[in-house]
């Protein structure tokens, strides 16, 4: 574990994993610790990563200022952790809510970023609606599934606005490609991992401006991969290709049978893809 101070003197703690060339990654959650990226399928074989505790998650500070918790104003604390690492430019890998992170990063620093990876993307930051119609339909895919009924029914309730008594738990097994031990483990972490009061000043209004996001990313030159899951619900491929079509350029992959943590459900393909984008 590492610190450095950010540019309003809190201090950040970042994990590091592997010996090849840095990788800086975001989580999500939103304002979860780090810890449940693990490294990322064994990412760090091939990669130095750097995993950034976010302010007030993990091992990093509380700040002086709850409002520093917004996601735009978390930009400069990733500025701050690069210059703390002596890089001209990092490449960035993003995941879930920490992608709208990434993203906006990108739109304020362009000619800081070498590569962009933007894994199971929210799309809160470009205005992307995803339908309930959209995450029940994707929910379908799994209807061979032996737990799928009971888990269907807790998510149509939840996009019916009326959340029936344990739904949000019975939902689970459709955020992981496959529900066994190691999934169960990660969403059992989410809990005791996430920061309840940061993840609510994360998207807090005036977050995010898709308008002048879209504006800044259309003349982005550095490459970009959005890697997205099939059974993805909470970021489906249709949002995805939309998502991706903001950069000038920007890659697509879908992996098979992926959830929204791909790197859990098949390992070796995650980080296949990856590491073939980010060698370029």
């Amino acid at each position: 574990m590492a610190e450095f101070i950010s540019y309003d003197g809190t201090p950040l703690a970042y994990r590091s994993f592997g010996d090849g060339p840095p990788l800086v990654c975001l989580p999500g959650g939103p304002m979860r610790d780090s810890a449940y990226l693990g490294e990322l399928g064994g990412l760090s074989a091939h990669r130095r990563l750097i995993m950034l505790d976010l302010r007030g998650t993990g091992r990093s500070a509380l700040p002086g200022d709850p409002a520093s918790y917004r996601c735009d104003r978390q930009v400069a604390d990733v500025e701050a952790l690069r210059e703390h690492l002596g890089l001209d430019r990092i490449d960035l890998l993003g995941h879930s809510a920490g992608t709208n992170l990434a993203v906006l990063y990108a739109a304020r620093r362009p000619e800081r970023v070498g590569r962009l990876l933007l894994v199971t993307p929210s799309p809160m930051v470009l205005g992307i609606e995803v339908t309930a119609q959209e995450r029940l339909a994707t929910a379908r895919l799994r209807a061979g599934e032996p737990w799928f009924a009971a888990a269907y029914a807790a998510l149509e309730s939840v996009a019916a606005g009326r959340p029936a008594p344990g739904a949000w738990e019975a939902v689970a097994p459709l955020r992981h490609g496959r529900w066994d031990a190691a999934a169960r483990e990660l969403d059992a972490g989410d809990e005791v991992q996430r920061n309840a009061e940061a993840a609510a000043g994360y998207g807090a209004e005036g977050a995010y401006d898709p308008t002048a996001t879209r504006a800044a990313l259309a003349a982005f030159a550095a490459p970009v991969l959005v890697l997205a899951g099939e059974v993805d619900l909470n970021s489906p491929p249709a949002a995805m290709a939309e998502l991706a079509g903001a950069f000038p350029g920007a890659g697509l992959l879908v992996q098979p049978g992926a959830g929204h943590y791909p790197w859990l459900d098949d390992a070796a393909r995650f980080t296949a893809a990856a590491e073939a984008f980010l060698a370029g």
